[in-house]
């Protein structure tokens, strides 16, 4: 199989559903004349990103950019595959982070940014300096922000919790509803991984 942005393309339109179109755009929160919708379920879509996972960098950066979320859905989901895997290199974990931070306007809806952030981007800074992500969690840009904190999962799974409560703190008074739901749900996470850790 040659693992192209081409090929994933053809592969995916293979798996359109017309059921599944109507509920694809729901998922999606803010829609804009440019994003299109092929209507194909999620576990499909991971199934066979897992088939691409060795795709070239090249290939899924045009991926990243189609005008279809689902492809996009793809392109984060190798990313993630990549970014998670033990023999990953330092290089390769670093295009992936550039990839991602350089091209956030194709990053553009919450599952984009939960799909991949808490390893491309939190896996990647966890033994680095983490100023970016307090600059996303004060960018006027929705998907920054959230990436910010969302991004943290890393570190909580690795009990590294001081970040999450800083950049929770920032966006304490956030209007966005996307972001109060991101920043409750890691601060529980963050929250049970600091109880953990008390002696009783």
């Amino acid at each position: 199989m040659v693992l192209t942005e081409k090929n994933f393309l053809n592969n995916l339109k293979s798996l359109k559903s017309a059921k599944e179109l109507p509920k694809v755009k729901r998922y999606f929160t803010e829609k804009t004349k440019d994003d299109k919708f092929i209507g194909i379920r999620m576990a499909a879509i991971f199934k066979l990103a897992k088939q691409y996972s060795e795709m070239e960098h090249s290939e899924v950066l045009k991926l990243l950019r189609s005008e279809f979320y689902e492809a996009r859905m793809g392109a984060v989901s190798i990313m993630d595959f990549q970014a998670r895997k033990k023999n990953a290199t330092s290089e390769r974990k670093k295009a992936l982070f550039e990839m991602y931070i350089h091209n956030h306007q194709w990053i553009n809806n919450w599952d984009l940014i939960d799909r991949s952030a808490p390893y491309v981007i939190g896996g990647y800074l966890y033994d680095k300096p983490r100023n970016i992500l307090y600059k996303l969690a004060k960018s006027k840009n929705i998907w920054e922000r959230r990436t910010a904190i969302v991004s943290t999962y890393f570190f909580i799974r690795q009990n590294d919790l001081a970040d999450t409560f800083k950049i929770a703190e920032i966006l304490r008074n956030d209007q966005q509803d996307l972001i109060q739901r991101a920043v409750g749900s890691w601060i529980r996470e963050a929250g049970k991984n600091r109880f953990k850790n008390i002696d009783i």
